[in-house]
């Protein structure tokens, strides 16, 4: 039995200590500790992996975690079993390549995760849906009916017990009231060129200011457009000698790349949110 524990608490001398023992007495074995303090901010972070030989009351374990320790540090802090697979829902508009990228991931194993569902506002990607055995939800939105598709994608997610979201080039604003009920589990991915060149066209935008880098960013979304914290990004570089097309596909390549990466670290238990940044474990 495997268990990965997240704690972040104002930094203070003992905690290391005060875990591991804990952990040494229920009879763990610790196989990987990270741990980061925010001189700052003066807050600890930490990222613990144990082993037990035998299988532990789980409900008893955080109870006895929490009394022992969690109070007496004021810790911020949760427990996860090894082995338990999220409940990724996908939502895509018309761009595959994200999708693709995810759901052959997916297919081959390389993310433990599974997919109740794929819904979008468009009809286009429900064959790529269908390729990999996935109900797809075509869901289509407009001004007047935004409040209506609301409700219906968080009965969806109710329903499957989602637990989070990955908007694979989902071009629409997910509402306050959806952001508030899956907080920090909602993966955006985006251009890099935000905000110097937004709207439709940024990479057209891009390349007539001549620019030398391109890149993608993924991040968790909040309530402020595109200003959730960061998880991941890349860049690569251009040049006078490429085309428009190829400031696309360079820009699209990165895209999946960097969602994928995002995802990863989210499902392997890899982030802490703090202060609109994540602390990122190796």
């Amino acid at each position: 039995m495997k268990l990965t524990i997240l704690i972040h608490c104002a930094d203070q001398s003992g905690i290391i200590s005060s875990v591991t023992s804990y952990i040494h007495e229920q009879h763990g074995n610790i196989i990987y500790l990270d741990q980061h303090v925010d001189k700052e901010a003066g807050v600890f972070f930490m990222r613990l992996e144990s082993e037990f030989e035998n299988d532990i009351a789980l409900s008893e374990f955080k109870k006895l975690f929490e009394e022992t320790l969690a109070i007496r540090y004021k810790m911020k802090w949760n427990i996860h079993l090894d082995g338990e697979k999220p409940k990724m829902a996908i939502f895509v508009s018309k761009y595959n390549h994200c999708l693709y990228d995810l759901l052959s991931r997916y297919n081959s194993g390389e993310l433990l995760v599974d997919i109740p569902f794929i819904l979008s506002n468009h009809p286009d990607l429900k064959y790529i849906a269908d390729q990999f055995q996935i109900p797809y939800y075509h869901v289509p939105i407009s001004k007047d009916t935004k409040k209506a598709v609301e409700e219906k994608q968080l009965k969806l997610l109710q329903e499957h017990g989602v637990d989070f979201i990955v908007l694979a080039r989902y071009m629409q604003i997910i509402s306050p009231e959806v952001i508030d009920i899956f907080p920090q589990r909602i993966i955006n991915i985006h251009h890099s060129f935000l905000p110097a060149f937004a709207g439709a066209k940024p990479y057209h935008a891009a390349f007539e200011r001549g620019v030398k880098i391109i890149g993608a960013t993924s991040h968790y979304v909040t309530a402020e457009l595109d200003a959730g914290p960061i998880i991941e990004q890349d860049v690569t570089t251009v040049s006078h000698s490429h085309s428009i097309k190829d400031f696309i596909a360079k820009g699209r390549d990165l895209e999946k790349i960097v969602l994928s990466r995002a995802v990863q670290l989210h499902v392997e238990r890899k982030t802490i949110v703090y202060n609109n940044k994540t602390v990122i474990f190796s």
